[in-house]
């Protein structure tokens, strides 16, 4: 491999011959070198996550070098974004967490690399299929819920702790009563000893039922069971047996197997995936995990929903970290130019549908839906139960807000016949 000017760009034409294959599992890495060239970080990169070690071995042969050797197909000097292309058979079918090991491990402590971030994978066809994907997806959701088009909209219970199973009810009802589609616990709302899990989710489903009744609309709630995986699987088998129609897991914090092990158990619940301590990978722009990458993953191994951020909110990450996932940013091999990278087509994976929170609230709906659009969940915790009157009030608000969007009323103007709203946007104010 060398450098041509600074940049080797060999991506223009698919005719790339032995440079890449098309069943090549890519991989795009932003690296800073640690005193030594670019070239050379890229190849301890590559060597590194696949096949290499750090001196010659008698037991290389040319055989395996020259049939599972990666290639680096691809270094911008001036950006320093790195390139590499990984035979398939690198990697074990359908493992998850052997592929991480592999592409995502190792490589992050070596001393040849001062910052190595994994910006981006694209997977190959039998790597693709050797994953079930969403079970659900888009569709799915659309069609248990009843709404064709609009966003779905939903809100976290607050405060995160303290309240018991009863008072979590009521929370729940109030919000649906109000309009919202969905009624989400915390990240760390679990089984705790002053609300558990099993009291919770039958005393919580008990007002989704009398919700949907008084509204003849469907009511979503989402229980988090993230647990040690036998529990948690108990766990939804209860959620299930009582008749949920949903999780929801922290699937950084139980881990990539848990996650294939829940989706792989085939409950028939549609799986929530919330991304709690995601800025541990995502935070810093040089090293670790791009949200991108970790949207993929999850997607492929069966996420039907996903935390993505939210822009407009309190949480840390750029818009244009969020719309790396929400749409396209290069052409890769899974890739489907222009589409947003959820709701590509991935042969047999269905589409995982976007979910926007961290901070939301009525006055910030409008550019949200204009930035991501509508096939997405909008989540709102103090952005509800802060409203001036309470629950209900701040989820008709949001609805309402939501229907301005869809209007295209300014939101200043649909307040003046909507107290709720106005009441919403007096408090939080108005994002343009």
């Amino acid at each position: 491999f060398q450098a041509e000017d600074g940049i080797r760009d060999v991506e223009r034409s698919r005719g790339l011959g032995d440079v890449y294959k098309r069943q090549d599992l890519i991989c795009e890495f932003y690296l800073e070198p640690n005193k030594i060239t670019i070239e050379k970080a890229a190849a301890h990169v590559a060597l590194e996550s696949s096949i290499g070690t750090w001196t010659d071995i008698a037991t290389m042969n040319k055989r395996i070098a020259k049939t599972l050797k990666p290639n680096v197909f691809y270094i911008n000097k001036k950006k320093n974004i790195i390139k590499i292309a990984y035979n398939e058979n690198l990697f074990e079918k359908g493992n998850m967490p052997e592929i991480l090991s592999s592409i995502a491990g190792n490589i992050f402590g070596m001393s040849a690399v001062k910052n190595l971030r994994l910006i981006d994978i694209s997977f190959p066809k039998s790597i693709i299929k050797s994953f079930k994907g969403p079970r659900f997806g888009i569709k799915g959701i659309r069609k248990i819920t009843g709404i064709k088009n609009r966003p779905l909209t939903g809100t976290i219970v607050k405060p995160k702790l303290g309240l018991n199973e009863k008072e979590h009810a009521k929370v729940a009802y109030d919000a649906w009563t109000g309009g919202l589609d969905i009624v989400k616990d915390d990240e760390n709302l679990t089984s705790m000893k002053f609300n558990r899990f099993n009291k919770r989710v039958i005393e919580t489903l008990k007002m989704r039922d009398k919700a949907e009744k008084e509204t003849g609309q469907v009511k979503i709630y989402m229980p988090n069971i993230t647990a040690e995986t036998n529990e948690m699987l108990k766990r939804a088998g209860f959620v299930k047996a009582n008749g949920g129609r949903y999780v929801m897991i922290d699937i950084l914090t139980t881990g990539w197997s848990a996650l294939q092990t829940l989706r792989n158990a085939d409950l028939g619940l549609v799986i929530h995936a919330h991304r709690a301590g995601h800025a541990a990978f995502t935070r810093n722009e040089k090293h670790g995990i791009s949200m991108l990458t970790i949207a993929k993953v999850a997607r492929l191994i069966g996420v039907d929903q996903l935390h993505i951020g939210a822009i407009v909110g309190k949480m840390t990450g750029t818009k244009s970290e969020v719309k790396d996932i929400g749409e396209d940013i290069e052409d890769n091999i899974i890739h489907e130019k222009g589409t947003h990278v959820l709701e590509q087509k991935w042969y047999n994976i269905k589409p995982t549908l976007a979910v926007c929170s961290g901070g939301l609230h009525p006055g910030g709906i409008p550019p949200l839906m204009k930035i991501m659009g509508n096939n997405i969940v909008m989540q709102f915790g103090g952005g509800c139960h802060g409203h001036p009157d309470g629950t209900k009030a701040g989820a008709i608000a949001i609805r309402q807000a939501v229907d301005s969007a869809i209007k295209k009323i300014p939101l200043k103007t649909y307040a003046k016949g909507h107290k709720e709203l106005k009441r919403a946007l007096d408090k939080f104010g108005i994002i343009s």
